[in-house]
């Protein structure tokens, strides 16, 4: 595999679909939707192909890639590398599996985009700008090529969330839109700073110069702990918006409820993970002496996230809410992983993102199948499903037996293996946090039984069951989130060595 041009190859394929969109007449629905779905593909089928290449034994970093793009000043005392910014692209097991499952959620949400019912140029032009960033994230090999790919990611979001939405959606879009760029603020402070002080942007030589002393003689300025300090703390707040950590979450909820169900499977399933991402990547990566110092307190915001999400999705009558706080406390779970500075607490955190990706994903296109025939996600409104939409109703109890974590399913094996590890360092800590693994069957048991097996339905309402072409991407997703809960290695293999080099910067 030549991997010259391999990365921007994935990163950029969906632009050829916008590009080909644009002179497709929006009066032609019916082309416009399939050329939008298959400008889907092209970066699945090159993310599957690399994933089952690095599974062979191939090197993915023959696959990255280095050139020059902008230097930002010419001082003859300064090396030729300071103050350069290269488009820098490069990938290892942990954003590999990232890519695949953006890719994957991508083109099986582009599959639920069925049901829009206006303007499906302009959505889905949108829609493939926005997986551009999502994928340009976890490749980027330098902050600022990062960030501008984050940043890449702020503007379709804001006008699929405030134009296809629900009643209440420019009011989501904006609270998305504030909250999200507050948090790319702070985060764009921390690069400038790292980037005047170290003169480079690239992450491993921001490592480099961060901890080896030697390096740190070619400091521009030098870095005192009390300022890296305050780069870790400024670091956290800005990816824990994004994750999003309580009580940084308002934000969230009403984008869940209110985007288009098909954008929320990306934003739960791709854009949340971000926030973990950058925690780990940039967190543990470039300050692994500060995240040890405040391990303790990022345990306890696990907890916070992992019960209040909990108890709130308990009351909730609004099935789209109760998902909402159910993705709050299950990025509780990722906190706690991190928090539990150990292997087994890592991993942890890296499996219940890609887990929840999926079964988030896989719940919200439950819920667009439901809303599209039923134009209501009130809990007391659906009862009897079991009776009208049989396969539907067997989907929705699949979901919630893997959300609550049920052995043999994704939910399962990243819940354990976090509190695994923090059983490890915190147990009491750990021992509290358990309230919400039970409060999770309690909430997801009491909102979908109610549904398939409560009072049925009003009569007037016309419930057909899901037809195929929505169950296949429903089964997709119900066999990857079985088959990761069953063969977890699968997972594993990819992630072994960057999780290793996380023990290896926290001296594990």
């Amino acid at each position: 595999m030549n991997g010259t041009y391999f990365l921007s190859l994935l990163i950029f394929s969906p632009l050829l679909g916008m590009i080909l969109l644009a002179f497709v007449p929006k009066t032609q629905e019916r082309t416009v939707k399939l050329l939008g779905f298959l400008s889907t593909l092209p970066p699945l089928l090159l993310s599957l192909f690399a994933f089952w290449q690095y599974l062979r034994g191939y090197r993915l970093e023959h696959l990255a890639e280095k050139h020059d793009w902008v230097r930002f000043t010419d001082f003859p005392f300064l090396t030729e590398s300071t103050y350069l910014v290269r488009y820098e692209l490069n990938i290892d097991g942990f954003s590999l599996v990232m890519i695949v499952l953006t890719s994957l959620l991508t083109t099986l949400a582009a599959a639920a985009s069925i049901h829009i019912k206006k303007e499906w140029k302009g959505y889905f032009q949108l829609f493939l700008l926005l997986e551009i960033g999502m994928l340009g994230v976890f490749a980027a090999g330098n902050m600022i090529l990062f960030f501008i790919f984050l940043e890449m990611t702020l503007v379709p979001m804001f006008f699929l969330v405030g134009k296809w939405g629900g009643f209440d959606r420019e009011r989501a879009a904006y609270s998305y839109l504030l909250y999200n760029g507050l948090g790319s603020a702070i985060l764009l402070i921390v690069i400038l700073v790292l980037f005047a002080r170290t003169g480079t942007s690239n992450l491993e030589l921001l490592n480099e110069m961060l901890h080896n002393p030697v390096a740190q003689a070619q400091l521009i300025a030098p870095l005192s702990e009390e300022l890296r300090l305050w780069l870790f703390v400024a670091l956290f707040i800005a990816f824990g918006i994004k994750l999003p950590i309580v009580p940084f979450h308002r934000w969230m909820l009403r984008v869940h409820v209110e985007a288009p169900p098909s954008i929320v499977m990306l934003h739960a399933g791709v854009l949340l993970k971000i926030g973990a991402y950058g925690l780990i990547r940039f967190g543990i990566g470039l300050f692994p002496d500060q995240f040890r110092h405040f391990a303790f307190w990022i345990a306890v915001l696990g907890v916070i996230n992992l019960l209040y999400g909990a108890f709130l999705a308990f009351v909730q009558e609004e099935f789209k809410m109760v998902l909402a706080y159910s993705s709050v406390s299950h990025m509780g779970i990722i906190l706690i992983g991190l928090g539990a500075l150990n292997e087994a607490g890592i991993q942890g955190a890296i499996f219940q993102a890609v887990s929840h990706g999926l079964i988030a994903a896989f719940l919200f296109l439950l819920v667009s199948i439901l809303y599209e025939r039923t134009s209501t996600t009130t809990i007391d409104r659906l009862g009897g499903l079991a009776k009208v939409m049989p396969l539907t109703a067997g989907c929705l109890l699949a979901g919630a037996m893997a959300s609550l974590g049920l052995p043999g399913m994704s939910g399962f094996i990243s819940e354990f293996t976090a509190f695994l590890g923090l059983f490890q360092t915190k147990p009491v800590v750990a021992a509290i946090g358990t309230l919400g693994i039970i409060m999770t069957a309690v909430y997801m048991l009491r909102a979908v039984l109610n549904m398939t097996f409560g009072p049925s339905m009003r009569n007037d309402v016309q419930a057909l069951d899901m037809s195929t072409i929505e169950a296949i991407p429903v089964f997709i997703l119900l066999v990857l989130i079985v088959s990761v809960g069953v063969y977890p290695y699968m997972l594993a293999k990819p992630l072994q060595a960057a999780i290793e080099m996380m023990m290896n910067g926290l001296g594990g």
